[in-house]
């Protein structure tokens, strides 16, 4: 009686929290990466919101394209914010302990900003391909209600479908270690810990990635393959070279993006043999693209970089070309 009683007990034992060890293999020594990366994310924090007051501020940017790109930047925002504060504190204060309510509500915010952000591309992908492929009906199909449509699909295809992951996660049983060898709540790294069967969990998670994100990234790309093609067919060369320099800056983000995403899936599958790797590339894909997206705009749009100067002050005398 008394065997089975400690069996039942042992596996119905729930850890109460969850440890973060930070990166791997190098315990001893990452607190000297939290200077660039405190730096990344001051700078993805400042770049952010002075891209949303300018376009704010400054009327010639109330546009589709501003709109986007100005939502682009909240979700940067929070992006960054969902995992850089914890980061720090591991670093600094060796603030590894993190409650389960508090990393599931992480591994929700992850997946949403990640899932929504792909969203805006998709978006910002579909405005640049009406301007130029159908310029005539452009100010027809994309208006300022059309945006806020748009935005609202996104907030809740992104809020909803990525629910699931944390309430799956948490309905797992944690049984025996508490350590992640992380230093976020990653939903794999989080589920590996569990001691019952976590197939669901992984089917889902493959599931959304493919499903979510993959159609995002296959319609974003034809969109600038059908862009692409209308271009070529421009006759006028200063045409063409004004219609690739509105999108270049949409696509090298775009680029970043997405082949960052794959970059991650594929270092995954050695975490086993190298772990410190794709656990880098993953803290990394999560601040860099938020503090790398304004600071490319900002040199590629004219109009927005003329609204920083006046913004600042520098640029009364400043004009469009």
């Amino acid at each position: 009686m008394d065997t089975s009683t400690s069996v039942t007990n042992s596996s119905t034992f729930q850890n109460s929290h969850f440890i973060l060890m930070g990166l791997p293999g190098i315990h001893e020594w990452q607190h000297w990466l939290s200077l660039p990366l405190a730096l990344l994310y001051l700078l993805a924090l400042g770049a952010n919101l002075l891209i949303m007051i300018t376009i704010q501020h400054e009327s010639m940017l109330h546009e589709p394209m501003y709109h986007f790109l100005s939502i682009l930047s909240v979700v940067d925002i929070g992006l960054a914010t969902t995992i850089m504060p914890k980061i720090l504190a591991i670093f600094w204060f060796d603030a590894k302990a993190i409650s389960l309510s508090e990393c599931f509500a992480q591994i929700y915010a992850i997946h949403c900003f990640i899932c929504m952000e792909s969203g805006i591309f998709l978006c910002m992908a579909v405005d640049r391909y009406i301007a130029i492929c159908h310029p005539l009906r452009y100010p027809s199909i994309i208006t300022e209600a059309s945006v806020i449509k748009a935005t609202g699909f996104m907030v809740l295809r992104n809020g909803l479908l990525t629910i699931p992951v944390p309430i799956l996660a948490a309905q797992r049983l944690y049984c025996a270690r508490n350590e992640i060898q992380h230093c976020l709540c990653s939903n794999l790294g989080v589920i590996s810990l569990a001691c019952d069967d976590i197939t669901v969990n992984k089917f889902y998670q493959l599931a959304l990635a493919w499903v979510l994100i993959g159609s995002d990234m296959a319609l974003v790309f034809s969109s600038y393959a059908l862009i692409l093609r209308s271009v070529m067919r421009l006759n006028s060369v200063e045409a063409m070279s004004k219609a690739l320099s509105t999108c270049s800056s949409h696509l090298i983000l775009i680029l970043f993006f997405y082949s960052g995403i794959i970059v991650l899936s594929v270092t995954h599958l050695a975490e086993k043999k190298i772990p410190l790797i794709p656990i880098l590339l993953n803290v990394l894909h999560n601040v860099i693209p938020p503090a790398l997206n304004p600071m490319v705009y900002a040199l590629r749009m004219q109009e927005l970089r003329l609204g920083f100067w006046r913004l600042l002050g520098l640029g009364e005398d400043m004009s469009i070309k």
